[in-house]
């Protein structure tokens, strides 16, 4: 008899099902291999969740219909971590699993997935001597032990040949490893490390851009145990690595780690249960420290791993706010400038010494968006309130003629319906004109860009240049920067989110890294108050106590991670009905509705409520969430009430 979990998107349905086996079949089927099944009289695709001899079922069971492959693509602990994700995040098993598994390609299994000729001895400790407990975390590795670590990384770390570092540990104790990082450009660097410091054979690489047979390929290199090393991105999350020694996220503050699928998980709460499920070590890293980070290291459940601030001063470039006392006393437009005396001055050293100067901003594009130059209101189109925006294309004559970023109207005058203002101003600068900004400002400079529109650079030469990019996509330049200037900090401190602080914290310390120490010459320039708290956490080099600040202040609010909140959207009728039905915890605060943010292919009225739990209620919560769609699903309720436990987004 088989237990299967058929591919239904149906939440009453969450559940295995018993087959029977057909002798035919005893030797092929195993438990984790994909079956096709009959249910309700349709032919589905399904998994075989485990093998057993009884079955409480009293009718006669169907049997399987047919086994594509005896090849067992669902590993025991893995199952038990689909069962987890589709609990904690009000899900299905189903759901969970179409994340963890890869489509099947028959040519990828008929092939042998080499193994590596022998294991590694422990990475030399030297690249964690740095940190005060590196080589004791190290230690912990190679020993097996489920060492828990936040990992803070200095300025102008190697990171990729750390974290290699940690999976090499791992290894040469028989044990696997499991790093996951935000993006493709990311996961380069990382697989370059890898072949430079483990045994052929003994990684793979779980590429979201590769093809489905070599990405199918990869994944069976893992589940047969024969790579026991995996590096990916997001969806590597769920990869069946063999006796589970560690597991690692890097930048776990990149909104990338967080899935755009139901059931919504995120990565590094992924990888946290993990942790727990296997007794493995984890390590949560990056350059900064988002507030789950300083939650876990409150709870105990993790220990810092950070070094002294003698070896960060030696390592940190120098930081200026231009919002400081002295600058702003030596250049009274330093406060509203866009580049002051201070930044362009650091930009013409770098660029005498020969070095690149990183300038980020905020927003790709030209002029992204505009406002009336009078009272600062949004600009909008007249025809479909659409916002305006002018190309870096000019039009006839040579002229930039601002139109709508929506239906592409021209807007050759302007009517402000506030105040009547005819002249318009730019709200939000893109990289396209900053680089124009800078070509003028320094002639014969070469200039670059990176950013969606252009292309990301992953990286430069070491010479004399100006880079002009958006966040996340800085490219690594050779040798290090000579300075960063970091512009329009105020378009992103003033986002209505939760998270602005502590994302504009990670997106300009993540730029600053990339220059070279203060006693290199390395210069940081950001266009900020320097009173804010963002900004003295930026120049004092001190994520964590940022970090510690947000997690008190929203213990104060009682916002997440202390609190876990549920959003649910749908229309007005549908929710409704939902709520009508919803068993809330008895702590449980309901919040809203409030108008939902358009979709794409979104149509008609919708609204949305935030449930919000202590964090102990979480599981209860979840389970409530659960029920209702469970309920809603069996009635065949056609209108569907869209649910997301921990959304990164609460605005």
């Amino acid at each position: 008899m088989a237990r299967v979990v058929v591919d239904v998107p149906l939440a009453h349905l969450d559940r295995p099902f018993d087959y029977a086996v057909p002798d035919k079949l005893v030797d092929t089927v195993q438990a984790g291999c994909r079956v096709r099944v009959r249910f309700h009289g349709r032919l589905v695709d399904g998994v075989v969740w485990e093998l057993g001899d009884t079955t409480d079922f009293t009718g006669s069971l169907q049997p399987l219909s047919h086994v594509p492959s005896g090849e067992p693509v669902l590993t025991p602990q893995v199952a038990r971590l689909v069962r987890t994700v589709a609990d904690r995040y009000a899900g299905t098993a189903s759901d969970v699993l179409r994340l963890a598994l890869p489509p099947r390609r028959s040519a990828a299994e008929k092939r042998e997935s080499p193994t590596p000729d022998a294991l590694p001895e422990p990475p030399d400790p030297a690249g964690f001597a740095r940190y005060t407990a590196g080589p004791a975390l190290l230690d912990a590795l190679a020993e097996g032990r489920p060492a828990r670590a936040v990992w803070t990384a200095l300025p102008g770390e190697d990171w990729p040949a750390r974290l290699v570092e940690l999976c090499r540990a791992a290894l040469s104790g028989r044990r696997g490893a499991l790093v996951v990082v935000p993006d493709g450009r990311d996961l380069d660097r990382l697989a370059a490390a890898a072949t430079a410091l483990l045994p052929a054979h003994s990684f793979t690489v779980l590429r979201a851009d590769d093809s489905p047979e070599k990405r199918y390929r990869a994944f069976l290199a893992a589940s047969r145990g024969a790579a026991q090393v995996v590096l990916g991105t997001r969806a590597a999350m769920f990869a069946p690595v063999r006796d589970l020694g560690l597991v690692v996220i890097w930048d776990d503050g990149d909104d990338l780690h967080s899935e755009e699928r139901a059931p919504y998980p995120h990565a590094r709460d992924v990888l946290v249960q993990r942790a727990w499920l296997d007794d493995c070590a984890a390590v949560v890293a990056g350059t900064t420290r988002t507030a789950e980070g300083a939650l876990l290291v409150e709870s105990g459940w993790a220990h810092e791993l950070v070094a002294d601030r003698a070896v960060l001063r030696l390592a940190a470039p120098r930081v200026q706010a231009l919002g400081e006392d002295f600058e702003l006393a030596r250049d009274a437009a330093a406060r509203s400038a866009r580049l002051p005396s201070l930044a362009h001055e650091a930009a013409r050293k770098a660029l005498a010494a020969d070095t690149p100067v990183l300038v980020q901003v905020p927003r790709r594009g030209y002029v992204p968006s505009l406002a009336c130059g009078r009272c600062r209101a949004p600009a909008r189109c007249a025809h479909c309130a659409g916002p305006l925006g002018i190309s870096p294309r000019p039009g006839p004559g040579g002229t930039r003629i601002p139109a709508c970023r929506w239906c592409a109207r021209p807007a050759a005058t302007f009517d402000c319906p506030h105040c009547h203002g005819t002249k318009l101003r730019a709200s939000v600068i893109g990289d396209a004109r900053t680089a124009e900004e800078l070509a003028r400002a320094f002639p014969g400079a070469a200039m670059r860009t990176s950013g969606s529109t252009s292309g990301v650079l992953a990286t430069v030469p070491g010479g004399a240049s100006l880079v002009v990019a958006t966040p996340g996509a800085e490219p690594v330049a050779e040798g290090g920067y000579g300075a960063a200037l970091l512009l329009d900090s105020w378009a992103l401190l003033g986002r209505a989110d939760l998270r602005a602080g502590e994302e504009t914290l990670r997106r300009w310390m993540n730029a600053a890294a990339l220059v070279r120490p203060a006693s290199a010459g390395g210069h940081v320039v950001v266009a900020a108050d320097a009173g804010h708290p963002v900004v003295q956490a930026l120049v004092r080099w001190d994520p964590a106590w940022l970090a510690a600040r947000e997690l008190t202040d929203r213990r104060e609010l009682g916002f997440p991670p202390v609190t876990r909140m549920a959003s649910v959207a749908g229309s007005p009728a549908a929710l409704a009905e939902f709520l009508a039905a919803l068993r809330l915890p008895e702590d449980a605060d309901l919040l809203g509705p409030v108008p939902e943010r358009p979709r794409p292919g979104q149509e008609g009225e919708r609204e949305r409520y935030l449930v919000r739990v202590p964090r102990a209620s979480g599981a209860a919560l979840a389970h409530a969430l659960a029920e209702v769609q469970g309920v809603r699903s069996a009635k065949k309720v056609p209108e569907h009430v869209r649910v997301q436990l921990d959304p990164l987004d609460l605005v």
